[in-house]
């Protein structure tokens, strides 16, 4: 998915001084997936946009830049699109990340520069090593079903592996077991004895948690975490954490005492020291890392084609008038 602000802001994705455990419940804010289209009141009184996707962001924000190396995650739905074309989000760019693509309810179509072409369904795990660069478009398909429901992340990648060659996985059957009265399936990464087989660059995990009662799940004290609910209410030491909002929970825990009934991601990894600076679909570590990608996508074919998208690619917003600054992990 691709960050569709039409005027997007610099995003200093980095680490930031926490040195122990914390419970800091962050609201995420609406976005449409349709920047040209303003939000719109419902008869209920939320915000939305007309025939488009609305997603919560909940990374980056401006009292938490990233989860280790996670750095975006925006949960959408769950949206009736019975009546709409659902998620249409053209070929666009990446640089220098990866992406999750993970659903509850629905389906999407992704396409790649690579000639990937894959329907991701609930319970699959959708992963895209951009690289140094590629392109993708990811959209509703034709047939679908009602209910669109799901998270969309991206991972930093280090410096060591942002330049090498775009990849694309597709995992179907994750490991997964119980701990307690959760079931747990692991994206990436590992919980536990449970691991994944998707490729990270990394140490971190990624791990979808269904509860009905209560559960203690390990955790690495050199790891940081947070929990993004999906669905349902968790309370996490004392406090009830509901969609909408991440929790973030430090470092420092060696487990994670939780009780409710609910679905969430459990977010983790060590903190990512290196200097990023995030804007639009693009992670680099300078200003000009980041004018040289945007040139390159609207002049070069450096990107690739999605040959099989029937339509326009997404062209990039101009950049700000003032230079992107990386920062390190004090701010």
């Amino acid at each position: 998915m691709s960050n569709l602000e039409r005027d997007p802001a610099e995003s200093l994705c980095v680490a930031d001084s926490s040195t122990g455990p914390t419970l800091d419940v962050l609201p995420g804010r609406l976005v449409p997936l349709s920047p040209r289209r303003p939000l719109e009141q419902g008869s209920d009184g939320s915000d939305h946009a007309r025939d488009e996707t609305i997603v919560n962001r909940m990374l980056p924000q401006r009292h938490r830049r990233m989860v280790g190396a996670w750095c975006f995650v925006d949960h959408y739905g769950p949206d009736d699109i019975s009546t709409t074309r659902g998620m249409q989000v053209p070929p666009h760019p990446h640089s220098g990340l990866q992406t999750v693509s993970w659903l509850y309810e629905g389906a999407v179509h992704h396409q790649d520069s690579r000639g990937s072409d894959q329907l991701i369904s609930p319970g699959e795990l959708g992963l895209m090593t951009s690289g140094r660069a590629i392109s993708h478009s990811e959209a509703s398909p034709q047939d679908r079903p009602r209910l669109l429901h799901g998270m969309q992340l991206w991972v930093a990648l280090p410096d060591g592996s942002r330049s090498g060659e775009p990849g694309w996985e597709h995992h179907r059957d994750l490991p997964a077991g119980e701990i307690g009265d959760a079931r747990v399936r692991v994206l990436l990464g590992s919980l536990a004895d449970i691991e994944s087989q998707a490729r990270t660059y990394t140490p971190i995990v990624g791990a979808e948690v269904r509860l009905d009662g209560e559960t203690s799940l390990p955790l690495r004290d050199e790891f940081e975490y947070a929990v993004v609910v999906a669905s349902g209410a968790v309370e996490i030491d004392g406090t009830r954490v509901a969609p909408g909002s991440l929790a973030y929970l430090g470092l420092g825990r060696t487990e994670l005492t939780a009780s409710g009934s609910a679905v969430f991601l459990l977010l983790g990894g060590e903190p990512f020291d290196e200097e990023l600076v995030m804007w639009w679909n693009f992670i680099g570590r300078s200003h000009a890392e980041i004018e040289s990608m945007r040139k390159s996508w609207m002049e070069t074919s450096d990107y690739g084609v999605v040959d099989s998208f029937g339509g326009e690619r997404m062209p990039a917003p101009p950049l700000p008038q003032v230079s992107l600054r990386p920062r390190g992990r004090q701010g």
